[in-house]
Parts: C-alpha cells; sequence; structure tokens
C-alpha cells in the first residue's frame, strides 16, 4: 500500500456493498472532491452524486436533540417535518429524484437511515448502478455522524496541500461563498484559509480515526493526479470493487475548452501543476499561511517552506487565531442551523 491511500484490506460487511448509501467523499473545499467524486461515478457499479450535502443539513434544521445523542443513538424516527425539509431544501435536487421517489421512499421507511437509505437506493437504480455514494466535502467534519447513522459506510477523504487550496480558495470564494463569508477574509484572506484548511482537515482525520480503520481511508491528491491509475486502484480495493478503467476516462465527451473555464467547468483530465504554491504564492501569504498551518502541513506530510517566521507575521498570526478562537463551530461552518 502506497502513501496516497492509508486504509486496511477489508471484505464487505452484513450490510455488503449494495447498503445505501455506501461511500461517502470527504475533504476541505477546493481539495479536488469533484475530481475523484467523477471517477468514481464512472465506475460501472458506483453512483456518487455531487454536493447535496442536506443529510447533516436536515438533522440541523429540524431535530432538536443534541447532536451527540444522536451520534450515540444511531438514528432517529421519521417524521414530516423530517421529509418535508429534506424536500425542500435547495440542493436537494442534485438528487434528481422525483417528487413521487420521494414520497414512496417515505412511505417505506419509519426512520431517517431508512428513509436516506432509500433515496440512494432510487437514485443508484435511476443510474443503472448497484452501489450509492455522495460527495459531500464539508461532511468532513460529520463523519461521526454519518457513521452513527450508516454504519456500514465506507469514508475516503481525500486531502491536499494546504497551500495549493488557498490559491484555489482566493479565486473561488467571495462574501457568499466558502471561507469569503467570514469577516477576516476582506483583510486577512490566506489568514483565514490556513484556518479553514487546518480545521477540516484535522476534522475529517480525528472523526475518522474515532471508527473503524476498515472505513476510513485518506486519499492524497497529488497521488491522484500524477499517478491516477495506482491511486484508482488503491481506492477500489478499499470500496471492495474490482478496479474499472473506465473511471479514468471520466472527462471523455464532456471536455469544454472554451477559454476562461476552470479545470472543474472544463472537465479536464487528472492535470498535475494546476496550483503550485511554490511558483504562484506572495512571499507574505506563504510565511502567514505557514505560521498558521505549518504543523498541520508537517502532520498531513507536506515540507514546509519557511524556515523562520518573521516577528510581524507572527503578530498577525496571532490576532488571526484570537479572531479564529472567538468564533463557534457553526460559525465557522458558515451556515446558521435554523
Amino acid at each position: 500500500m502506497t502513501a496516497s491511500v492509508k486504509a486496511q484490506k477489508t471484505t464487505p460487511g452484513t450490510r455488503g456493498p449494495h447498503a445505501h448509501p455506501y461511500v461517502f467523499v470527504v475533504g476541505c473545499p477546493r481539495s479536488g472532491t469533484t475530481l475523484l467524486q467523477r471517477m468514481l461515478n464512472h465506475h460501472p457499479q458506483l453512483a456518487v452524486s455531487n454536493d447535496t450535502h442536506f443529510i447533516t443539513r436536515c438533522i440541523e434544521k429540524s431535530v432538536s436533540r443534541p447532536m451527540d445523542d444522536i451520534i450515540r443513538g444511531g438514528d432517529l424516527p421519521l417524521s414530516r417535518e423530517l421529509v418535508e425539509t429534506v424536500q425542500t431544501y435547495h440542493r436537494f435536487t442534485r438528487l434528481g429524484l422525483t417528487s413521487d421517489m420521494v414520497t414512496q421512499s417515505a412511505r417505506e421507511s419509519r426512520t431517517y437511515r431508512e428513509f436516506v437509505s432509500a433515496l440512494y437506493e432510487r437514485f443508484c437504480q435511476m443510474h443503472g448502478k448497484s452501489i450509492s455514494g455522495e460527495k459531500t466535502p464539508d461532511y468532513s467534519r460529520h463523519v461521526r455522524l454519518l457513521h452513527g447513522l450508516f454504519p456500514w459506510a465506507r469514508f475516503l477523504h481525500l486531502i491536499r496541500d494546504g497551500r495549493d487550496v488557498a490559491l484555489s480558495a482566493l479565486d473561488w470564494a467571495h462574501e457568499k461563498k466558502g471561507p469569503g463569508r467570514m469577516q477576516l477574509w476582506k483583510s486577512e484572506p490566506v489568514g483565514v484559509c490556513a484556518l479553514w484548511w487546518s480545521w477540516l482537515v484535522s476534522a475529517g482525520r480525528e472523526q475518522g480515526q474515532q471508527i473503524e480503520s476498515s472505513l476510513y481511508s485518506e486519499v492524497k491528491y497529488e497521488s491522484l493526479v500524477s499517478s491516477p491509475h495506482r491511486t484508482l486502484a488503491e481506492v477500489t480495493r478499499f470500496l471492495c470493487l474490482p478496479f474499472a478503467a473506465d473511471m479514468l476516462l471520466y472527462f471523455q465527451g464532456k471536455r469544454n475548452k472554451s477559454c476562461g473555464k476552470s479545470a472543474k467547468s472544463a472537465w479536464l483530465p487528472p492535470t498535475s501543476g494546476l496550483r503550485d504554491w511554490r511558483t504562484q504564492m506572495r512571499e507574505r501569504d506563504l510565511e502567514l499561511f505557514e505560521a498558521l498551518g505549518g504543523d498541520k502541513l508537517s502532520a498531513f506530510g507536506y515540507p514546509r517552506a519557511v524556515c523562520k517566521i518573521s516577528p510581524h507575521i507572527e503578530s498577525v498570526a496571532e490576532t488571526c487565531r484570537q479572531w479564529w478562537r472567538a468564533r463557534g463551530p457553526i460559525a465557522k461552518s458558515g451556515h446558521k442551523t435554523r
């Protein structure tokens, strides 16, 4: 097993790979999770939906019980309010189900677990597949909750060098999206990126290490783009599925060469160097990122470039840390529970 995927070889559990949903792709946004989702979705057995967010968000919106109670309890009764919250959640339509499919799934279910499982079963059947999954990066903060609901599910945590994530986020985020919604973004966007990336990758690993090792695997973005065949072969072994070369051809027939398209919008094949902090990051930004996120870079195997942080940048970093510590986890996530 190479460094790109850390997992133990497993065999399917009692529910097997036909339980729904079977796999969650998680990670800090701008880490390449869409690339991995597209590859997996091109497997002849796998249908992996894209950024629906609804599983955890609808619990937060509809359920007054503390989240730890739900994690320990593993499930909750299905209510009419919960079904309506799911069906009207603004990203739920990305699953592509009809109202009749949702209604029938609710009729068949007594609990939220059964309801969501029925939804994903219909999702994969609609695509002619047998195994379902979901890619929502933000679920890196909810691995324990999702494990409590779906104890058979496997988690693929995609990890990318935080400095390259920051470069991507600087082009992507704004006052209504991602870390751009945080107040400090206006004055220190790179500082926000460092704290945001450190928080999300740490949450994914910490929660992943609290569940069975056979259900949690870390995948390096850099390995996925430099050695896609080898990395996907390791991923499919972790998922107890046969390797399918079709995964490497996810972009065929979808390439968009229009000028100005992002790599995601252009449906590029795996391409190294789209972001490169070594040549694209300003010296001050690099120093500030490493002042705030250097320990996490080291923990995830990324060498640091700055030997010593200057007193001035350390002062800026401490201001950023104090601002971050003053914010609760919901404020950091960028959305309200109600």
